[in-house]
């Protein structure tokens, strides 16, 4: 009993306030008392009023909400409420929402300590945890986009979605303003270049004026250099392929002549500096019709050497696996005439673009994130300590997802339109990469080691990777180690038994036999767990997003279709090779989107500095301190890294990785 300070806040975006009354409860461990209608909720304010109590509450467990409306439903998006209790000295009280109030139903907010199963013996939260999650269950249902892929959340547009995970306004009208300057420019570039027929790769120009990075540029200027197409391997958006050769792959048969080649690889691997770059996962993948006309998808081995300068050099380029019963196919080599050399590294660089953005963008990113936001939502209530670590790093997932599934990957979509796997190739190359999705390669301290990449000075994604990766680990057991105290907790959390195996065997179509875990046993398990989700939703996705501006705007260096099939001889000519490479409105629309979803955010959360307050009380805040102080020291050191590189390496930049998959 006594006087109560209550403060209810709204959020900032647009239409976050409402015009609608908000009547407000307070539920303590011996009553209930009833505030009446209070407030009309105002966006971007701060609402602070007094109510005097005469029941004698306790202590506070839950804030009850429910908005009034006469002649239309105003939604609110309401932030948190905090109460005070009666005093000078009274305990203060935060209950966290960070979500949209519809419709006349009361919602319960629970205090915002992180409890699990085990931390109420009392039970006090059990009714509320278990009616919450038996109606996230039927709001965020399992769907299935193609057979045989990893799941989705269900909906099929995104007014579908639960209101939840919808863009908020700003961000909403940002990207939609983003896509129609994209269209705008692409149908200026291609009026500018219909009648004109391109004879030379400088007429790639005629599309670069506009939506380019300054690093981009650069690669326009370098693009045909051996090193920097070694570089890419190394520091490009598509880090996830290249690994140290422990022997020459089977697959690398020497035609008759190529003994001294043969030779020196053996040389390199002897010494431990040959690498590969084995695009076996596109072999067989049925290639796009577009305009009638055949497009046409390669299956390249790159070998490549690493020099003691820390340069990356190819040495030899197989496009095609060879067959039984068929001549080896040819070996392309640096002394090759430059056209024919040249033109095999463009179609290494275009398949590159297509495992890129299929399996190490789309699949290992963006499908993967949905799935443990799924997973999430749907085992996980609101007061549970990793549902508060784990929602920072979920926001907007599932809708850009589904503007992905709907506008780039759809039928007659982007890919359809203009990329060498689309019309239903890129299908089958996701359905086949998901068969590879192991544990260990979602966790860059195993992922580096299997590949031989651990030491290699001049892998930048590596050593910031690994950097990334420790800081997050030791942000997730600082939580962790708040919540659980012994092996024990961890194993009798039926909540959190149950999130992992959603994940493994629901959502991932039972990926335990790649490693995957369907239990958590031990601390350490669940925190290595969970910094892998986090990882994957944060500094994975930002290391293959992060690049596409900078290696993707210059076609040349990424096509994303080949209009004629791979040489198999080496008299190419440049009229060969213009004729290869994407044209003008295909190169254009390329671009276009590379510019819309490779730009830097104006509206973007960065790593760690979400606003949302999920926890209460001070330890919680002292752990996201010590993470924030150390994710700034990591990024001081890149900007000093960087600033000694002619090419500086920023996808894992803290201030640059996005807090969540959310473009």
């Amino acid at each position: 009993m006594g006087l109560y300070r209550v403060r209810v806040s709204t959020g900032s975006s647009f239409c976050a306030g409402s015009n609608n009354q908000v009547h407000l409860w307070l539920v303590g461990e011996h009553a209930e008392a009833a505030l009446g209608w209070r407030l009309r909720p105002a966006r971007g304010k701060e609402v602070e009023f007094q109510v005097d109590v005469s029941e004698y509450l306790g202590r506070l467990l839950f804030v009850k909400l429910r908005k009034r409306h006469f002649l239309s439903d105003d939604a609110w998006f309401c932030n948190w409420i905090s109460v005070q209790g009666p005093g000078a000295s009274g305990n203060e009280f935060r209950f966290p929402c960070y979500r949209w109030v519809e419709g006349d139903g009361i919602l319960s907010l629970p205090e915002g300590t992180g409890r699990t199963v085990v931390d109420d013996p009392q039970g006090l939260f059990k009714k509320h945890r278990e009616e919450e999650l038996v109606e996230r269950r039927k709001l965020y249902r399992w769907g299935n986009w193609k057979d045989g892929l990893i799941l989705n959340i269900a909906g099929a547009t995104i007014n579908d979605l639960p209101v939840d995970e919808r863009f908020l306004e700003d961000k909403r009208i940002d990207f939609e303003a983003s896509l129609t300057k994209g269209l705008a420019d692409l149908a200026i570039k291609d009026s500018l270049n219909i009648l004109t027929c391109w004879k030379s790769l400088d007429d790639f120009n005629r599309i670069f004026w506009c939506g380019q990075s300054k690093l981009a540029e650069r690669v326009r200027d370098s693009w045909k250099e051996d090193a920097l197409f070694g570089y890419q391997f190394l520091n490009g958006t598509n880090p996830m392929l290249l690994r140290r050769s422990i022997q020459l792959p089977a697959r690398l048969e020497f035609p008759p002549g190529m003994g001294e080649l043969q030779a020196e690889l053996e040389k390199e691997l002897q010494r431990g500096t040959l690498f590969e770059a084995d695009f076996s996962l596109l072999d067989g993948i049925k290639a796009n019709v577009i305009l009638c006309t055949q497009q046409y998808v390669a299956a390249p081995l790159v070998m490549l050497k690493l020099q003691p300068d820390g340069k990356l050099l190819p040495m030899v380029i197989q496009l095609q696996l060879p067959h039984t019963g068929s001549p080896p196919p040819p070996l392309f080599l640096p002394t090759d005439p430059p056209m024919t050399w040249l033109l095999a590294k463009c179609w290494v660089r275009s398949s590159d673009f297509q495992l890129h953005e299929l399996h190490s963008h789309l699949l290992r990113g963006h499908l993967m994130a949905e799935v443990i936001a799924v997973a999430t939502r749907r085992c996980l209530p609101s007061i549970h300590p990793m549902f508060k670590l784990l929602i920072p790093h979920l926001r907007y997932t599932m809708e850009i997802n589904v503007r992905a599934r709907t506008g780039l990957v759809s039928d007659f979509g982007i890919f359809d339109q203009v990329v060498s796997t689309g019309g239903g190739g890129h299908v089958e190359l996701l359905q086949r990469a998901g068969g590879f999705l192991t544990y260990s390669s979602f966790c860059p301290p195993d992922d580096l080691a299997d590949r031989g990449l651990l030491g290699v000075k001049s892998s930048f994604y590596a050593q910031d990777a690994l950097r990334l990766w420790e800081i997050l680990s030791r942000y997730v057991e600082g939580i962790v180690s708040l919540h659980y105290k012994m092996d024990e907790s961890v194993r009798d959390d039926v909540e959190l038994q149950a999130w992992c195996r959603e994940i493994t065997e629901i959502g991932l179509l039972g990926a335990q036999d790649r490693g995957f875990p369907v239990t958590l046993q031990s601390k350490d398990q669940l925190c290595h767990f969970v910094t892998m989700c986090i990882f994957t939703c944060t500094g994975q996705h930002s290391s293959t997003h992060l690049g596409q501006l900078d290696w993707y705007s210059w076609v040349p260096n990424a096509p994303c279709t080949m209009r004629l099939p791979p040489p198999t001889t080496k008299d190419v000519t440049l009229e060969k090779v213009m004729a290869t490479l994407p044209n003008f409105h295909q190169a254009s629309l390329q671009m276009s989107i590379t510019w819309q979803l490779g730009r830097r955010q104006p509206i973007m959360v960065a790593l760690g500095q979400h606003e949302e307050e999920y926890f209460s009380g001070p330890e919680p805040k002292a752990v996201l301190k010590k993470f924030r102080e150390e994710l700034a020291a990591l990024e001081k050191d890149i900007e000093i890294r960087n600033a000694q590189l002619d090419w500086p390496y920023e996808y894992l930049r803290p201030s640059l990785v996005e807090n969540s998959v959310a473009i």
